[in-house]
């Protein structure tokens, strides 16, 4: 049996349950920390408010939650330790970089001009699957990749050539960002070509785009997707991407599709408060939105419970078992 790394150590795949495949504890852009007028990390601070959020989500069945944070993204494994501890939700942890506009990438691009970047990236990945992060002993159970808007640049190909071996010989299921409903194909060609299994490649933020075609140009690789932005309307409307899910269910993609959020309860900057304008459009954005109003919805359309069961629970099982 497939056991999988949380950051309290490995389970079983038919210990998963209820999924949420992308989330986060903490969101947090590089940068952050050179702010002077930032909140103070307070990891006990921030702890009780991821607390205090997955324990609504956990009410509504929720046993596991994929923490997608990459190495560039203010992972905290500490951090996620302490929630799943506390909460008795399993949290498996990732290893990764985001994408070159947004996460770290001088270090690399930096060796790149002298070393064989893509075999250094590939040795990090396996490192913190197989012996663990830092010296805390949590092992990643994903590995996470992203590329940027229209485009894969030379930079995320030499990541996405390092996950795909590192997958290839480990097992861990790869999962990605893309940007603004681009390059989803493209990315499962270059992960699968590379030598990943397509069976362990989640592609992400599907839901960025409403054309079906461009869907199903993405499943058609034998690839998984998810539609795990659910509740930011200001980047999507949930009604074009419950539409999708809808008329991809329709045609037979129960068995490849998952349901998420990206959400954190806690953002890493100096203190703010959104426009007014913004606040209705993410006002349902939560740990719990899929349960108390996407999954009604779509029952409200025909959705079987079955279906609602494959996505949330059968689909995130099979991810990492490889099926």
């Amino acid at each position: 049996m497939v056991k999988v790394n949380t950051v309290l150590g490995p389970i079983s795949t038919d210990e998963l349950g209820v999924t949420l495949i992308h989330e986060h504890l903490t969101l947090a852009y590089p940068g952050w920390e050179c702010d002077a007028l930032a909140v103070p990390y307070d990891r006990e601070a921030i702890a009780r408010a991821c607390v205090e959020a997955l324990e609504e989500a956990r009410a509504y069945g929720v046993k596991t939650m994929v923490e997608a944070s990459p190495n560039d993204l203010n992972r905290d494994v500490e951090l996620d330790r302490m929630v799943s501890e506390r909460t008795g939700i399993n949290i498996i942890c990732a290893t990764g970089l985001y994408m070159e506009a947004m996460g770290k990438p001088a270090y690399l691009k930096f060796r790149s001009q002298v070393f064989d970047t893509t075999t250094e990236i590939y040795e990090t990945f396996i490192k913190e699957i197989t012996q663990g992060i830092g010296d805390t002993g949590v092992k990643a159970g994903v590995i996470k990749v992203a590329t940027g808007h229209g485009d894969i640049s030379a930079y995320e190909e030499l990541v996405l050539k390092a996950a795909a071996r590192a997958q290839k010989e480990t097992g861990v299921p790869i999962i990605t960002h893309t940007e603004a409903g681009t390059m989803g194909p493209e990315q499962a060609d270059l992960l699968i070509s590379a030598g990943a299994d397509p069976r362990r490649i989640m592609i992400g933020h599907i839901g960025g785009n409403a054309n079906l075609q461009y869907h199903t140009s993405v499943l058609e690789k034998g690839v998984y997707i998810a539609f795990d932005r659910l509740g930011i309307d200001f980047l999507f409307p949930d009604t074009l991407r419950k539409a999708c899910i809808i008329g991809l269910l329709g045609i037979g993609y129960a068995n490849r599709i998952m349901l998420s959020h990206d959400y954190s309860p806690y953002w890493l900057s100096r203190p703010f408060e959104l426009p007014d304008f913004l606040q209705p459009l993410i006002a349902n954005w939560s740990y719990t939105h899929v349960f108390k109003n996407i999954i009604p919805s779509l029952k409200e359309a025909g959705v079987s419970d079955d279906k609602i069961n494959t996505m949330m629970v059968d689909n995130p099982r099979r991810l990492f078992a490889g099926d």
